[in-house]
């Protein structure tokens, strides 16, 4: 359980933690998972029902939390999110904020919109910034800690899966560097890298492909369709086949509890693994592991054979 900080008229209260993106998945795990561990949970949703939804969910646990209506890409519900939680906290302010808020994105980058990679930056790098921004006063006022949910991803690129990774990337960097500026404030900033997780964003993937496929141009189509499928299809097999959202629920009570937290969490299966085998190995290597896990064609050149030829 987290300690209570005592407020100056002496009753104690318990330390707040923001979570953003709790919808489903592992950010409906953290929050649930903190409101158990003693938080007072701002649970951050874009829709009051899935809010609503939430709060049933803690309650058949026995616990609390508070539903925060926040877009992470609008500056405005940004701006209202952190008043709702400053006249909720105030002078204490918060012991935690955990950024899971994301979308996840795979096209071939030859075909892929503009528009649809600036969405995913806007999203999982330029709206983490925001929202990071916005909750530093009140997490500097209780030396509190910044949580950053990244991927496994930011180890490591896929095949199609650059629109992702590279965002991934982008925030690995970020809690890097914030890291070090925050280190005179007091304020720990963890990035936490799930590997396979099994979430309910699965069936999500395996739609956003299917639309993915319908609108690729027919010369993309002939390039890439066959390669792309066979990727998808193993990849959803690995998340299905992947950890509870819990592990990483869990994870983040570690890193916000402990004394001197890690910079950096792995968690999920073959996390480990693939962490080891992207340090290591070399890229030639890499590539070829790739390849195989993903069963896409073998042989250099193989876009100017017949299809199949390439097996």
């Amino acid at each position: 359980m987290t300690e209570t900080r005592t407020h100056s008229t002496g009753t104690s209260a318990p330390p707040i933690a923001v979570v953003t993106g709790t919808s489903s998945g592992i950010g409906r795990a953290t929050a649930l998972a903190l409101a158990t561990g003693g938080y007072r949970v701002f649970a951050g949703v874009r829709q009051h029902e899935h809010g609503q939804a939430l709060v049933r969910e803690a309650r058949a646990l026995g616990v609390n939390l508070v539903p925060l209506i926040i877009d992470v890409t609008d500056a405005a519900s940004i701006s209202a999110a952190a008043s709702d939680v400053t006249a909720a906290a105030g002078d204490d302010g918060i012991a935690a904020l955990v950024n899971n808020a994301g979308i996840g994105m795979t096209w071939p980058l030859e075909s892929i919109p503009l528009h649809e990679l600036r969405r995913i930056f806007e999203v999982n790098v330029f709206g983490q910034v925001a929202v990071i921004q916005a909750f530093l006063p009140l997490l500097r006022s209780a030396a509190g800690r910044i949580v950053n949910i990244g991927s496994i991803g930011d180890r490591l690129s896929l095949p199609f899966g650059a629109p992702l990774n590279s965002s991934k990337w982008a925030v690995a960097s970020i809690t890097e560097s914030l890291r070090i500026e925050l280190r005179p404030s007091g304020i720990h900033v963890v990035l936490i890298e799930p590997a396979s997780i099994r979430t309910d964003a699965v069936q999500k993937v395996d739609d956003d492909a299917k639309r993915v496929l319908a609108e690729m141009g027919p010369s993309h189509l002939a390039l890439y369709g066959q390669a792309y499928q066979s990727m998808v299809q193993r990849a959803l097999q690995q998340e299905r086949n992947g950890s509870d959202p819990k592990l990483v629920a869990d994870t983040v009570l570690r890193a916000l509890s402990a004394r001197r937290p890690r910079t950096r969490y792995l968690a999920g299966k073959d996390g480990r693994l693939l962490a080891f085998v992207a340090r290591w190995a070399p890229d030639r290597l890499f590539d070829r592991i790739r390849v195989r896990l993903f069963g896409l064609p073998r042989k250099f050149g193989a876009a100017h054979q017949p299809i199949g030829a390439a097996r």
